[in-house]
């Protein structure tokens, strides 16, 4: 399965993240790294495990209050071997954009017609829940015909709390979701997780909290990411 490691960015630096409490976040004090400059975390993350993707939340662009992209491009640069996906409130996919282009359903009207992403390879849809609520157009959650390959199910008030995988959300989009792929956020506490995730064909897991608090360790992800979902 892929293991994800993500990072959350405000003004520039990367944050802990935790229940969704947007406004509580601050600077991330971490282990894996002297400082919590974005390349920093990632060359800890890195030195954890050989990573082929890292998610990047833009915390500022999400909530209309500019962006981090110089130092989205920065990791880019650095790093050329790893796959970004960006999560920045964009609606849709930037032509020979140097990232995969996250479409959070939390930054869309509910009113709104929900966009058809099926013909977008390059898209990762998030679908995004919080208390048991769906935040964006009820139309989209209840039309997969119009959702990508790939899909996220982002539990927001379980962020970076520990206390485990909302299973029933995840269960019931996978009954739904046909071939696409699905991914877990929002929970992860630790092996235990990730095995019962590829126990129920989930395709990959977003994490950072389990990583910074050393619940993941070397050994867990070198295990996970070799395993093939379902089996």
């Amino acid at each position: 399965m892929l293991i994800i490691p993500v990072i959350d960015l405000m003004g520039g630096v990367v944050v802990r993240a935790t229940g969704g409490r947007r406004d509580s976040y601050r600077p991330i004090i971490s282990p894996l790294a002297a400082s919590s400059a974005p390349c920093d975390i990632v060359a800890g993350f890195l030195r954890l495990h050989r990573f082929t993707v890292v998610y990047i939340a833009d915390l500022d662009a999400i909530l209309g209050r500019g962006g981090n992209m110089s130092a989205v491009r920065s990791l880019v640069d650095k790093f050329p071997e790893i796959a970004f996906w960006l999560d920045s409130g964009a609606r849709s996919v930037a032509p020979e954009s140097p990232v995969e282009t996250i479409v959070g359903s939390e930054t869309m009207r509910r009113e709104a017609p929900p966009p058809d992403l099926s013909a977008e390879p390059r898209a990762i849809l998030s679908l995004d829940f919080q208390n048991g609520n769906f935040l964006g157009p009820p139309a989209l959650a209840a039309s997969p015909r119009l959702w990508p390959a790939r899909v996220i199910v982002m539990t927001l008030e379980r962020v970076g709390l520990g206390n485990g995988l909302d299973f029933a959300t995840l269960a019931a989009i996978k009954a739904r979701a046909g071939g696409r792929e699905l991914f877990a956020a929002g929970g992860v506490r630790g092996a235990e997780d990730l095995a019962a995730l590829a126990g129920r064909g989930v395709a990959g897991a977003l994490t950072a909290s389990a990583l910074h608090d050393g619940r993941l360790a070397p050994r867990d992800l070198a295990r996970f990411a070799g395993s093939t979902p379902g089996g």
